[in-house]
């Protein structure tokens, strides 16, 4: 999940106000946070082999458990909205060089909406997509799914050396002073940033069991997010 273009961005938007250092500390300290609910939720989950809309029959009861089912639902439209938002971005900026009418197609929407028609296409392309795959079910795509593990990493590793090479090496890009004025600058970004942190990650510490069912002991699924949430999304 962290080999992702919203990662990326959200992981931007920190350099933007924040230092290396300072970045890599939100980072570190948002995981650190949502780490906490996430290792708990997830023991039920590694020990009855149970997922989330079942652990929450304990609280809420057979019938109540619907509540937070359909709560995630609704988060998981919201996400899937972001999601295409950013898809039709990036399949518009390759149709738009094969297809240049398409930046001067005639508006539809109204200047309200702040949305050209060009970009409306894409988006509505992009969510098609999306819901063709929900329709034929995950499995559809698992051959896609195992390719993209490897094809992920070598991109982003990809991505990296671009980034270090169009920053003319790391010497400048780590050189670069610190951006906060003052400690009132600092933690008036801060906090936001953190924030976004650990909401990138919220939705996952509940439904978490989800994964965690497959594991292999207790041990193994709090060695294993302590490890990957902690380090790994931080390096990320």
């Amino acid at each position: 999940m962290s080999l992702c273009i919203p990662y990326y961005m959200m992981a931007s938007s920190l350099i933007q106000g924040d230092e290396l250092v300072a970045g890599h500390f939100t980072i570190f300290l948002g995981n650190t946070i949502v780490l906490i609910p996430m290792v708990l939720n997830g023991h039920a989950g590694a020990k009855y082999g149970i997922p989330f809309p079942v652990l929450v029959r304990s609280s809420f009861g057979t019938k109540g458990a619907n509540i937070p089912a359909l709560s995630r639902a609704n988060v998981a439209c919201g996400w899937i909205g972001i999601q295409t938002w950013i898809g039709r971005f990036s399949i518009y900026q390759m149709f738009r060089l094969w297809i240049p009418t398409l930046e001067t197609l005639p508006q539809v929407f109204t200047t309200s909406f702040g949305l050209q028609t060009g970009p409306a296409i894409c988006f509505f392309l992009f969510w098609l997509l999306n819901i063709h795959v929900v329709y034929l079910g995950v499995n559809s795509i698992k051959k896609l799914l195992i390719f993209k593990a490897f094809f992920l990493l070598v991109a982003a590793l990809a991505l990296l050396w671009w980034a270090i090479s169009a920053g003319n090496g790391l010497g400048p890009i780590l050189e670069q002073p610190a951006k906060f004025t003052s400690p009132a600058t600092l933690f008036a970004f801060f906090f936001p940033a953190l924030t976004g942190m650990v909401g990138f990650w919220a939705t996952l510490s509940l439904n978490i069991p989800d994964f965690t069912r497959f594991a292999f002991s207790q041990k193994a699924q709090v060695k294993g997010q302590i490890i990957g949430l902690s380090f790994f999304k931080n390096k990320g």
